[in-house]
């Protein structure tokens, strides 16, 4: 299902900004509260979001890569494309981690209860890293940082 609008790139804070998305559009997507969608900016850029529910709204956040890569900013009127997003947004868990969530099982039961994109922060801190050691030590703060029940390492 695929959904165009026009509105307004709002900025909230110092930098956030986002797209207020109409009730009947978030409900015209048949895709519940909080859709997975792919959001094209102005016919042009697009990339994978969700929509969010906040303060009785329904936005759609616009990062600072994304403003520059469509060549918005706050306080522009945007055409708005929504598709419904049914692509697995699943990060490849890298294998020394998967090695170590293996063998801690309290840590991998609270890494299977993350959502994909908090799984993706856990693998991606660890994919990143250049130097064996810094892996190493990352898989282990990953391991920690699970054990403790935070969803971020």
């Amino acid at each position: 299902m695929s959904t165009t609008f026009r509105a307004v790139l709002e900025r909230h804070g110092k930098t956030a900004t986002g797209i207020e998305v109409p009730a009947e559009v978030v409900e015209g997507l048949g895709a519940g509260n909080r859709p997975a969608v792919r959001v094209t900016l102005n016919a042009g850029h697009s990339y994978a979001s969700t929509v969010a529910s906040y303060g009785g709204r329904f936005l759609v956040g616009v990062s600072a890569e994304n403003r520059a890569a469509a060549g918005v900013s706050a306080g522009d009127e945007l055409e708005v494309t929504l598709d419904v997003d049914h692509s697995s947004r699943e990060a490849e868990v890298p294998p020394d981690l998967a090695e170590a969530l293996a063998g801690a099982h309290d840590a991998l039961e609270r890494f299977e209860k993350l959502t994909p994109t908090q799984r993706g922060y856990f693998s991606d801190s660890v994919a990143s890293a250049k130097k064996p050691e810094t892996r190493a030590k990352r898989v282990e703060r990953a391991i920690d940082a699970l054990r403790a029940g935070r969803k971020q390492p």
